[in-house]
């Protein structure tokens, strides 16, 4: 009788985390690719028990994915910091290597640029950011990739505004920041990237210009925003958040995995089944 397979530990950590999807998409990929032993798991854990859990983890886990509040804090208890979590100052992804190393990436940024790819958008002349938190950071790092021009950034207050400059002088990328009073002058951009909480792009929805270019708002639920609905209504190419969560996990399951490429096509029907189920 053969050996049942070595037991290999992945999981989400966050706080909130009941919402989050990584646990289905993780979990089809396992499935499709044939990864009998490996389990994905998710566990509610603040920047306060973050040490001790990650101290507490044995030679059984393979990686992590962390969201907020975590991105920033996972950092000084970690080995090695990829150049592109380094950047923006955010781990998304923990490898945790067979000679016990823990290795720090950030699948945020690529992930973006792919999940921008496969809509056929890969360079643009110009980009507007909504918001000023560390999803926007990536968005930046992002855009560095495939932006030939100026990003202007709408922010809430002076301090963020002076943040996104200094994040636009990190990634050599030229950030122009206005008050968030003037959001709607950002929907004439050729691509635009919300990255908000929930509702607080949808007074915008009236807005939205006759022929607009790209949104790509990083929510996925609810979906579609007020934003995203008007948007795509007017006929302009809409990428939500759930494009940008999958092609994040396809990365961390090749990177914990060590296995590529990942079955991007069924985790995004696991992803869309568990949100039509919601």
């Amino acid at each position: 009788m053969p050996a049942a397979p070595p037991v290999r530990r992945a999981a989400v950590l966050g706080s909130p985390i009941a919402h989050s999807l990584s646990p289905v998409l993780h979990r089809a990929a396992y499935r499709a690719m044939g990864l009998a032993g490996w389990t994905y798991g998710r566990f509610e854990v603040d920047e306060e028990g973050l040490p001790a859990f990650v101290a507490g983890l044995g030679p059984d886990w393979a990686g992590l994915s962390l969201t907020m509040p975590l991105k920033r804090a996972i950092i000084p208890l970690l080995d090695e910091l990829s150049a592109t979590a380094a950047s923006v100052e955010a781990v998304n992804t923990v490898v945790l290597a067979p000679d016990g190393r823990r290795l720090g990436d950030n699948t945020d940024v690529p992930g973006l640029v792919e999940a921008l790819r496969e809509r056929g958008v890969t360079r643009v002349p110009g980009a507007a950011v909504l918001g000023a938190g560390a999803t926007a950071s990536s968005a930046l790092a992002a855009l560095a990739r495939i932006c030939d021009g100026e990003v202007t950034a709408y922010v809430r207050s002076p301090a963020r505004a002076a943040e996104m400059r200094t994040w636009g002088e990190r990634l050599k990328v030229a950030v122009r920041t206005e008050d968030w009073s003037l959001a709607h002058r950002a929907l004439d951009a050729p691509l635009v990237i919300a990255t908000t909480p929930a509702g607080a792009t949808d007074a915008l929805a009236a807005a939205v210009p006759a022929a607009p270019g790209t949104l790509f708002d990083v929510l996925y639920d609810p979906w579609p925003t007020a934003l995203a609905a008007a948007w795509s209504g007017r006929g302009g190419e809409v990428i939500g958040g759930l494009d940008l969560l999958i092609h994040q996990a396809v990365l961390q399951v090749e990177a914990m995995t060590g296995t590529a490429p990942a079955p991007l096509k069924e985790m995004r029907e696991a992803g869309l089944a568990a949100l039509a189920a919601r």
